[in-house]
């Protein structure tokens, strides 16, 4: 079987799938992999997709010059997001400059892309997502969008800035705008299946699924909504401490402080705006001037932060997650048939006891979720 990369570096990032001339190529997923696989029968030899590939050649990195933190200055948009608001406010602006923004959305079952220039339709972009996400056709999209003139937001993970930049190329980079997320690692959709499945949830039939909004877990959709504090739920419990990441994931290459893009944004963690934190406090780092103009044109709230606090508290910002000496058990009895929740607290048994003590204490009206005990 002939692979573009090995099967630990897959990030299925899907942009080898975008640029093939011939449909030869598939990304296969996994539970704790991708594989990108190329048929033989349909391929030309013509090395777009190894060119392509963010992993064999990442974009160029960029060392931050500004750090910054704050929030959107509507609070509306601050208190919907799942932080201080900065992507959202930022998007808006953008589009309402007569840009197209670029994000991930979910839809119909799916986390994918999607593009809208209208600024009423930024906030499907809205909140945390954490689980592999599918960029497929975003990037001959964005690209056509620049051919003909326009100006492209692209917000993602910096797996797929990088893949997104190698797409579009020099030439037509003058017009695009990156913004990337920091990124903890992400699972496969499958698990995510698998978890809402032995919740009677099937996510064809969910029209929202809000992961974090602040310190709550949300379902929506036509069988009825679900409501509840991220600590209960053991799929939150296995993504906080890196239990079921796909495998590139524990290596990837862009957890440090040079970044891909012109913009890099995420959570203020351990700010001294300690007033502040409940409410949301975004963490802004600029790369490029068109990462300062992203900042400036929006109506944000920005304060100067300690750079090496900031780091500190977003570790992803020095060096991937490590991988736990529990995941491959937890892969096994999941693939073997073992229920989600299950798996996790054989793999994590303390972790699952203490977020079972503060549900029992929650009931009792004697702890209230805080920030971090949703995202650390």
């Amino acid at each position: 079987m002939l692979t573009i990369c090995e099967e630990e570096m897959c990030a299925g990032c899907m942009a080898c799938v975008d640029i093939c001339p011939t449909g030869a190529v598939k990304v296969e997923p996994g539970i704790d992999h991708y594989r990108a696989v190329i048929d033989q029968k349909k391929c030309i030899d013509c090395g777009a997709c190894t060119g392509v590939c963010q992993q064999l050649h990442p974009a160029g990195f960029r060392k931050p010059f500004a750090w910054h933190q704050g929030w959107a200055e509507d609070s509306a948009e601050r208190r919907a997001s799942s932080s201080g608001g900065f992507a959202s406010a930022i998007a808006r602006a953008f589009a309402g400059s007569g840009g197209v923004v670029c994000a991930c959305a979910f839809s119909r079952g799916r986390f994918g892309f999607e593009v809208v220039d209208a600024p009423d339709d930024i906030g499907r972009f809205r909140g945390s997502k954490y689980v592999k996400s599918d960029p497929s056709g975003a990037y001959s999209q964005a690209k056509g969008l620049l051919k003909a003139g326009r100006k492209v937001l692209f917000i993602g993970l910096p797996c797929q800035v990088s893949a997104m930049r190698n797409f579009v190329g020099e030439r037509l980079e003058e017009r695009l705008y990156t913004i990337d997320l920091i990124c903890h690692g992400t699972p496969s959709p499958q698990l995510l299946e698998m978890f809402l499945r032995e919740r009677g949830y099937e996510l064809d039939n969910l029209n929202e699924l809000t992961f974090r909004r602040k310190t709550r877990f949300q379902l929506h959709g036509g069988a009825g909504s679900v409501d509840r504090p991220g600590v209960v739920d053991r799929y939150l419990v296995a993504f906080l401490n890196g239990l079921d990441y796909t495998k590139n994931c524990y290596s990837c290459p862009y957890a440090r402080r040079e970044r891909v893009s012109d913009l890099t944004l995420g959570d203020s963690w351990g700010s001294e705006l300690e007033n502040e934190s409940s409410r949301g406090i975004s963490l802004a780092l600029c790369q490029t001037e068109k990462g300062t103009m992203l900042l400036q044109m929006a109506r944000l709230k920005i304060l100067p932060v300690d750079k090496e606090r900031a780091s500190a508290n977003n570790g992803q910002l020095n060096r991937p997650m490590k991988q736990l000496a529990a995941r491959n058990r937890f892969m096994q009895d999941v693939e073997s048939g073992v229920a989600f929740a299950r798996a996790v607290k054989r793999a994590l048994p303390k972790q699952c006891r203490r977020q079972d003590i503060k549900r029992v204490f929650s009931v009792f009206g004697l702890w209230k979720p805080a920030e971090e005990d949703v995202e650390n």
